[in-house]
C-alpha cells in the first residue's frame, strides 16, 4: 500500500504532536516480553542500536564516534550534555537560544549554577551566524556552544552545518539538541561540526518514550572524564559501563529498547531517513495546503519553516476558543499540540510519528467540521 493510501494503526488516537508520538502496532508488540538487563538478546540489542544509532547519523564507532543510550526522556541527555561537557572550573556555555526548548537549556545550567551566556533571538528567527561568531569573538571565556536543530516551539530550522563552521573556526565544543529532527530530517552529523549530539526515542525513529541517547565524538567524550556534575547522568561512566559489560550502569528501559529496535528496523524498511522525510515532508504539505484553504495562517515565513511541526495562529473570529477547539477535535479522534510562544496565541500540528496523508486529511476534516461547530469564520 502506498504511504498515501496508508492510515495510521490501532484504534488510538492519531498524536499531531511532537511526542510522544503516534507507533505502529509492530512497535507495541515488540513490547510484549520480559527479558532481564543481563540477558544475551537483550545486550545485544543494545549493542545493535547503538551501532544503528551512529550509522544514522553517517558516523561509526571505527570513526571515532559512540553512541551513549541514557535512561529517561530527551531533556535527561540535554542535561547530561550540560553538565558534562564543560570543566566545572574555566569553562561557559554560549547558548543559542530562538524558542522554549533553548531556555531550558539556560534553566539547566542555572540550576547547576554552570557559566552560561544567552544570545537570543526571536522565535520566528532562525540562529544568525553572523551574530554568533562576533558573540564568541566578544568573550573568550566560551568553551562550548549549544543550538536546537529543530526548534519544537515554532518548527523553525537553525543552520546546523553553518553554525558548526564558526564554532569550529574558534575551536570550541559544539552541542546539538536534534530531539525533533535526528530520523526525520536529512543530515550528516559529520559535517555539522558537532561533538555532541542528542535524541530521544520517541520521536522520529519512532519508538516509545523511555530512554534518550547522545552520539559524541570519542575524544571530545573522553575529554570530559571527571567533568559530570551528577552520577546517573555522567556520560563517560554510561559509555565505560557500555563498553566493558554491554550493560546499563542502572536498571535499563527494557521494554522501549526492545521497542525501539522494531522501530530502528521499520525506519530501514521505509527507506532510511531519505524515506522517512519524504513521509513527513508530504504530511507537512497536506497539512499546510489544507489549513490555507480553511483559512489558517501560519506563524512562520515558510523559507524557514521544517517539515517537523508547524504552528498556526489563533483566527480572529471572536467565537474561537482554542480550549473548545481542542476539546471537540479531541472527541473526533484526534490531538493536536498547544502553543508555547511568548508573543503569539498560536497551536502546533505535528506531521511526525506514525501518520500518513490520509491521516492529516482526517485531521483537516475534523477541524473544518469544529469550526463550523464553533461558529468560527476565517475568511
Amino acid at each position: 500500500m502506498k504511504p498515501s493510501q496508508q492510515i495510521s494503526s490501532g484504534k488510538d488516537k492519531p498524536l499531531f504532536t511532537p511526542g510522544p508520538l503516534t507507533t505502529s502496532v509492530t512497535v507495541k508488540q515488540a513490547m510484549l516480553r520480559d527479558l532481564g538487563s543481563r540477558d544475551f538478546e537483550f545486550m545485544t540489542a543494545i549493542k545493535e542500536l547503538r551501532h544503528e544509532l551512529l550509522s544514522i547519523g553517517g558516523v561509526s564507532q571505527s570513526g571515532g564516534w559512540e553512541a551513549v543510550p541514557l535512561q529517561g526522556s530527551g531533556t535527561y541527555a540535554i542535561e547530561a550534555v550540560l553538565t558534562c561537557a564543560i570543566p566545572p572550573d574555566g569553562g561557559k556555555w554560549l547558548l543559542l537560544v530562538n524558542g522554549a526548548y533553548g531556555e531550558r537549556m539556560a534553566k539547566i545550567c542555572t540550576r547547576y549554577r554552570i557559566a552560561h551566556t544567552v544570545l537570543k533571538f526571536g522565535e520566528d528567527t532562525p540562529v544568525d551566524v553572523a551574530q554568533t561568531d562576533a558573540a564568541i569573538r566578544a568573550d573568550p571565556g566560551i568553551t562550548a556552544v549549544a543550538v536546537v536543530h529543530c526548534e519544537t516551539t515554532t518548527g523553525i530550522m537553525n543552520p546546523m552545518e553553518a553554525i558548526g563552521s564558526v564554532v569550529k573556526k574558534h575551536g570550541k565544543a559544539f552541542f546539538i539538541d536534534s530531539m525533533s529532527a535526528f530520523g526525520g530530517v536529512e543530515f550528516k552529523l559529520e559535517s555539522s561540526g558537532a561533538d555532541f549530539l542528542v535524541s530521544s526515542a520517541n520521536k522520529c525513529i519512532e519508538g516509545v518514550p523511555g530512554f534518550s541517547f547522545a552520539l559524541c565524538r570519542r575524544d571530545a567524550l573522553l575529554a570530559t572524564k571527571g567533568w559530570s556534575r551528577t552520577l546517573v547522568l555522567d556520560l563517560v561512566d554510561q559509555w565505560e559501563g557500555l563498553e566493558k559489560s554491554g550493560q546499563f550502569r542502572f536498571t535499563p528501559p527494557t521494554h522501549a529498547i526492545l521497542a525501539f529496535r522494531q522501530a530502528l528496523h521499520e525506519l530501514a524498511e521505509e527507506g532510511g531517513v531519505a524515506g522517512r522525510a519524504a513521509r513527513y515532508r508530504c504530511n507537512y504539505e497536506v497539512i499546510l495546503h489544507g489549513m490555507r484553504e480553511l483559512g489558517f495562517k501560519e506563524y512562520l515565513k515558510p523559507e524557514v519553516q521544517g517539515h517537523i511541526i508547524t504552528c498556526f495562529r489563533y483566527p480572529t473570529d471572536l467565537n474561537f476558543h482554542f480550549e473548545t477547539f481542542y476539546s471537540k477535535i479531541n472527541d473526533k479522534g484526534h490531538v493536536i499540540y498547544p502553543g508555547k510562544l511568548s508573543n503569539a496565541d498560536c497551536f502546533r500540528i505535528g506531521n511526525i510519528g506514525r501518520l500518513f496523508e490520509n491521516d492529516m486529511k482526517a485531521l483537516l476534516a475534523a477541524i473544518k467540521e469544529t469550526l463550523a461547530e464553533m461558529g468560527v469564520k476565517l475568511r
